[in-house]
């Protein structure tokens, strides 16, 4: 196993919570972790029907069984456990009594937030992170990191991806997510699916994506919802504060592994990686959701904002830091160009002192100042080398 980053965050809620959830995608290794970390608590799965009913119909019984806590996968199959479970951590008044792990966002978040308020600490676990594979596991180029993506299975096992994710696309996004959405039309829901790939690193259109897959607005705004909650797409949204000019006030899509994109996109093999036209889109993607693992392994919430005005100046992120305002430009070409910067100079005017100096990361290597800016190569940028 890859040790993960999330591990301390995991360790120090456990002190500080009777209940631990870890949320993610399928296959990002939230169960390997739970494991690994609290080898001492048994460990069950709530996928397993016999598992799953017994906790449905005698959840007494069921956690009476485990007097020193224990590892609950896959939680939200049975949501209503979690009332539950709260009078249970109620009574011991135990730190890290329990671990839950849930693959579906909104399930998962309802149940706590409705029992088990103030008695849970969150981490949302994505694939491996950049800092995470190292340069032991990294890919040797940028167009094979895009092609590969993060998922773990990638990198624990002798699989290539051409045999991953299709497997990976028909056993739980076609199959978990169909479930959650009741979809008919299987060609339709993938088509969709697909569709929003190719958005990936754009502004929203709701109506655009729904007319494009031929159902409704409000049919996509719930498609995407779900996509949302089960971990495989994020909405990044604008910046709030007003600086004075006329705002884009439009989220935009990400997917939040790059590989899987990918696949979707149609992308098989590295030569026509490096002439597709969403190659940039590829890289701002990876960029993105690194951004998003390195705020969730150390157990903060996302608060990941892009700006736009309405003439189209922009800049890719901006954040908020206890020092200032931090924006990242990302530009996916090799070799650093002069008109890189204007984006972020014309944010930082309206930004003033609030502004922090301004990162590029870029398709290249090196790590320089240029134009006031601070510019880092795509290995640089993330595993500080």
């Amino acid at each position: 196993m890859i040790p993960r980053l999330a591990s301390a965050t995991l360790e120090r809620l456990a002190k500080g919570f009777p209940v631990v959830a870890l949320a993610g995608p399928r296959q990002s290794g939230k169960t390997t972790l739970a494991r690994t970390l609290f080898a001492n608590k048994p460990y069950v799965s709530l996928e397993n029907p016999d598992e799953r009913e017994f906790a449905q119909t005698d959840p007494r019984r069921f956690l009476a069984r485990f007097p020193d806590g224990a590892i609950l996968d896959e939680v939200q199959r049975c949501p209503a456990l979690l009332s539950w479970l709260q009078r249970w951590v109620d009574e011991r008044q135990r730190m890290g009594d329990f671990v839950l792990t849930g693959s579906a966002q909104f399930d998962l978040m309802a149940g706590m937030t409705q029992s088990l308020a103030g008695r849970v600490g969150r981490v949302e676990l994505l694939p491996l992170s950049a800092a995470e594979l190292g340069a032991a596991h990294l890919p040797a180029t940028l167009d094979a990191l895009l092609l590969t993506g993060c998922y773990p299975a990638l990198y624990d096992r002798d699989l290539a991806p051409a045999d991953w994710f299709p497997n990976y696309v028909a056993t739980y996004l076609e199959r978990d997510v169909r479930q959650l959405l009741a979809v008919r039309d299987l060609g339709q829901f993938q088509r969709f699916v697909r569709m929003c790939a190719a958005r990936s690193g754009q502004l929203l259109n709701l109506a655009s994506l729904g007319a494009d897959c031929g159902i409704s607005a409000v049919t996509a705004r719930h498609w995407l919802s779900v996509l949302e909650t089960s971990y495989l797409v994020t909405r990044l949204p604008p910046y709030h504060r007003n600086f004075g000019k006329r705002l884009v006030k439009t989220p935009k899509l990400y997917f939040l592994d790059v590989g899987l994109m990918a696949w979707l996109l149609g992308i098989r093999d590295l030569a026509t990686l490096q002439t597709h036209s969403a190659r940039g889109a590829l890289f701002e993607t990876w960029v993105v959701s690194e951004l998003l693992k390195q705020r969730y392994n150390a157990g903060q919430s996302a608060e990941l904002y892009f700006w736009r005005d309405s003439t189209g100046n922009e800049v890719d992120v901006v954040f908020e830091t206890p020092q200032g305002l931090q924006a990242i430009e990302i530009k996916s070409g090799s070799t650093f160009a002069s008109d890189w910067p204007q984006g972020v100079h014309k944010w930082q005017a309206l930004a003033g002192l609030d502004a922090l100096t301004p990162t590029i990361v870029f398709g290249g290597e090196g790590r320089y100042a240029r134009q006031g800016c601070e510019v880092r190569g795509w290995r640089e940028a993330f595993l500080g080398e």
